[in-house]
This record gives structure tokens, sequence and C-alpha cells, in this order.
């Protein structure tokens, strides 16, 4: 019970310390422009001509005021204040006066001339409060320091001395409050005033999730990959296998009944339909012969399967990365198996070429027409859009009534 009251009574000043010497720390730091802004004032009032002195020797500094207080969040209570984008490198001039007009630089002048004297203040009542609750919680020790005679004398001192110990133990509570919301609101200042703005913050956002989006993208081609070797070195070697020991044990055995040599025909058949159906399959996942030999060797492949007739033109003198050049195949290989299926296409053709950063894809046909993104007959141009948005491409569908269909992507290469 004792132990859970001395716990009770111990949470308001756990970390106080921490806090308290935050405060502290950052007294002089707030009160370090000051005196350039007195002079300022000065300046201002009898000798305008050095004005802009105070100005900017308030820049000069900031700099030095800010690491500062970086150092004091980080010391103190293990914070790090994010940094704002540095400006560009260089010596010259030109580079300090870039320097001088970002507005990073004068977020922070702001907050070590206009924020800081203000927290100045609430800094020193703080700390005003935090003293005066310790010498009025211990006025009985102060009292004993005094010559006897005084003891004597004032007989009352008991009382009062009574009223203000207990004083200063409400303070000694109000202590770690006000503390608290003082840290926190030099913090929110800081964070605000030293750190990026929310435009830089927003940017770096938008980086972060562009990359972590492009590690999943990686991700999920790797991991179709593997899954496409595992199938083709596992699964499909053993039904290859089978096959061929049920097509010699067909040819071999000819003691066989009607019935076993039937049902011999039949699991062949059926082996023989399976490996097609997993080859497919792999080639759906991710097609060897994209990773071995490139987009022309692979939309090459795509095009002889086809009942149609397709023309295909590639010109890469570079590979783009291959999650660029997997979404390429899978948007050909889909818009290709639409021509068949839908577009009643005599032949079509399909381009692919690489302008600056940019890879170009062109698949037309000279069917019906009528596609359209959104379409619900299973044509699939939606699908084929939301996998070109992935890697930040474009995709249009041209395909008026009567044709013909032009289907152009644009993909963004990694330089």
């Amino acid at each position: 019970m004792q132990l859970t009251t001395w716990l009770v009574l111990g949470r308001p000043f756990r970390g106080a310390g921490h806090r308290t010497a935050l405060v502290a720390a950052g007294l002089p730091l707030h009160l370090a422009v000051v005196p350039l802004w007195l002079w300022l004032a000065g300046a201002i009032a009898g000798a305008p001509a050095v004005t802009p002195l105070p100005v900017l020797l308030t820049a000069v500094v900031t700099p030095l005021l800010t690491g500062g207080q970086r150092r004091r969040y980080r010391a103190l209570v293990g914070k790090d204040l994010a940094r704002p984008a540095a400006p560009g490198p260089g010596r010259d001039w030109t580079s300090a006066i870039r320097r001088l007009t970002t507005r990073a630089l004068w977020r922070q002048v702001c907050y070590h001339a206009v924020a800081g004297p203000l927290l100045a203040v609430l800094d020193l009542a703080v700390l005003a409060v935090w003293a005066a609750a310790l010498v009025a919680a211990s006025i009985y020790v102060w009292i004993w320091a005094l010559p006897p005679q005084w003891r004597v004398t004032d007989l009352g001192y008991t009382t009062q001395a009574a009223y203000i110990t207990a004083g200063g133990l409400a303070l000694l509570f109000l202590g770690p409050r006000l503390t608290g919301a003082l840290v926190r609101l030099d913090t929110r200042a800081a964070e605000i005033l030293l750190g990026p703005s929310r435009t830089e913050r927003l940017t770096r956002r938008v980086a972060d999730l562009a990359e972590s989006r492009a590690g999943v993208l990686d991700a999920a081609d790797a991991e179709r990959r593997r899954i496409e070797r595992d199938l083709h070195d596992g699964a499909q070697q053993r039904l290859v296998s089978l096959a061929v020991n049920l097509g010699l044990a067909r040819a071999t055995l000819g003691d066989l009944s009607a019935d076993a040599r039937k049902v011999i025909d039949e699991a062949h058949r059926e082996a023989k339909e399976a490996i097609a159906e997993l080859n497919n399959l792999v080639r759906g996942l991710h097609p060897a012969v994209l990773e071995d030999r490139g987009l022309d060797a692979a939309l090459s492949g795509v095009a002889a399967r086809l009942p149609v007739p397709v023309r295909v033109a590639v010109d890469l003198r570079q590979r783009p990365s291959p999650t660029v050049e997997a979404v390429a195949y899978f948007v050909v290989s889909e818009a290709l198996t639409n021509v068949v299926k839908h577009a009643q296409a005599t032949r079509a053709d399909v381009t692919v070429e690489r302008i600056g950063e940019t890879l170009l894809v062109v698949v037309a046909d000279d069917g019906a027409g009528g596609a359209y993104l959104g379409a619900a007959d299973g044509t699939g141009l939606a699908g084929l859009a939301k996998r070109v948005a992935s890697v930040d491409g474009t995709f249009s569908c041209r395909s008026p009534a009567g044709g013909p269909t032009v289907i152009t992507v644009e993909l963004p290469c990694a330089p």
C-alpha cells in the first residue's frame, strides 16, 4: 500500500528533471538575439543608417542558434528535430545570397527573434515556480538555519511555516504540469519554425510513398519470378516426367487390357494438358524469355502464338528497369489477347520505342472498335490502366465505333 502511494505521488515527477533541464538550457538560447534586437530598436530611433546591420547579424547567428536548439533537444529529451531542405552547394556570392533568401532561414529567424523572447519569459516564470516551490517546501530547513534567538523571539513561526510548506508542496506538484505544457509549446514552435515547412513535409511524404511503392512493385515482381522458376523447375518437370513415363508405358506394355490402356491414354492426355496449362500459367507470371532476352524476343513470342497476324517493332538501345519491362510486356500481351477475343481484327501492330526517359508502347488493330475504359465485357482495359498507373505511367485508348483501336502507353524509365 505504501509503495502504491509513493508511485501515485511520484507519477507527476517522472521525466520532470529532463523537461526542466530542457527549459533551463533553452533560456540563454531564447535570449541570445535580444541584444541584437535592442540594438535594432536603438538604431531605428537614433541611427537609421545602421538599421540593416542587426538584422544581418541575426541572420548570420541564426544557424548557430538553430544547431544549439537541435543539440538541446537531442541531448536532454532524445528528440531529433527534422531539418528543412538544404540550399544548393556552393561558396560564391550567389550561393550566399540564396541561403540568405531561403524561407527556412527566415522561419528560423522568426523563431529566435520573436518566439524566443516570448518563450524566455515563460522559461523564467516556470523556473521561478520551481525555485519558489523548493524554497517554500523546505522552509523548516531554512528556519533551523537561522540563529536560535530568532526562533525564541518569534514563536508563531511554526504556523506560518506550515502554511508556506503547504503552498510550496502545491507549487511543487504544479511545477511538472507547467513545465510539460511549456515544453510542448516550445517543441511545437521549434517543429514549425526550425523544421521543414508543410510543403516540404508533404514533398518528402510523397517521395517516401513513391519509394515504398517502387519497393513493393520490385518485391512483387521478384516474387513472381521466384514462383515462375519454382513452377518451371519443380512441378512442370515432374509433369513432363509423368507424361513421358505414361507414353513409354503405353508404347511398351502390349499385354494390357483395353480398359487399362484406356486409363493410361486418358492419364497421358491429361498430363499433357496440365503441362500446357502450366506453361501458360508460368508465361503469365513472368516469362523467362523476357528476363533472358528482353522485350523484343518476349513480344515476338506472344505474337507468334496468336491466330491474328501481328507486326512487332521494338527499338530499344537500352533495356528499361525490370519492373517497367514487365509492365510493358503484360500490357501488350493483354491488349493482344483482347484483340483476338473481342476486336474481330484481321491484323495488329505493336510498336515499342524509347524516347528520352519514356518508354512508348502502341498497340493498334483494325477491328470493330468500341473499346473503352471500364467496359464490362471482359476487355480488361481498366486493369491495364491501373497496372500502368502503378509505375506512374499514362494509359490512353482511342477506339471509335468501326475502328481502328489504338492503345498508347507511356512508361517512365529510370535514367
